[in-house]
């Protein structure tokens, strides 16, 4: 297929919200964040966009050139974290205040994220549902994998739905035990090691 990759600016945050929330609205772990539809579509967006901050000010962002599909990247250092990460805090203070789903599921998938070597972490990736299943994820992904390769760098994800995690499968992504979450959907943790050239 062979896509183009732009990074996205600060300018393209309310495009790349766009993507994620179209991707995601009907997502399992969204679903049990906020189960009532209407609300999920009023706050799913305020949630959704303290990620896209994050990796606009600490990694890097890929939308793909037709702005069917965004991937949020950030490179993570070996090592412990010195302090604890204000992002689930912020997600729940951001979209929704009394809602503690807001905030556990970032606490959970955070307490067990591997820091014994660096790696890149795919912290989201959506693609427009009406061109899901046409590969551009992969390719998406792919472009980043391939560097990863290149530099002998792991990568990490957390797939948020057993469709998600047989692709993640397809491009070298191992799966080691489920993030339950309480009386939700699991969440499949995935580390994958650079391949050989």
């Amino acid at each position: 297929m062979g896509i183009r990759i732009q990074q996205a600016e600060q300018r393209d945050r309310e495009l790349v919200v766009s993507v994620m929330e179209e991707a995601f609205h009907d997502d399992p772990v969204s679903s049990w964040v906020f189960p009532d539809e209407a609300h999920r579509r009023a706050v799913h967006g305020r949630f959704l966009g303290v990620f896209v901050d994050v990796a606009l000010a600490e990694g890097r962002i890929d939308i793909a050139e037709d702005e069917a599909a965004v991937a949020l990247w950030l490179q993570v250092p070996a090592g412990a974290p010195e302090e604890e990460d204000p992002t689930p805090a912020l997600m729940r203070q951001t979209a929704d205040p009394d809602n503690e789903r807001c905030e556990l599921v970032g606490r959970l998938t955070g307490a067990i994220h591997p820091h014994d070597r660096a790696h890149a972490y795919l912290l989201m990736i959506g693609v427009r549902p009406e061109r899901q299943g046409e590969g551009i994820g992969a390719e998406l992904i792919g472009a980043e994998l391939e560097r990863c390769d290149r530099e002998g760098l792991p990568a990490y994800l957390e797939a948020s739905s057993a469709r998600s995690r047989v692709l993640y499968e397809r491009l070298g992504f191992r799966f080691s035990r489920a993030v339950d979450l309480p009386d939700g959907p699991p969440m499949y943790p995935m580390w994958r090691e650079p391949h050989a050239r």
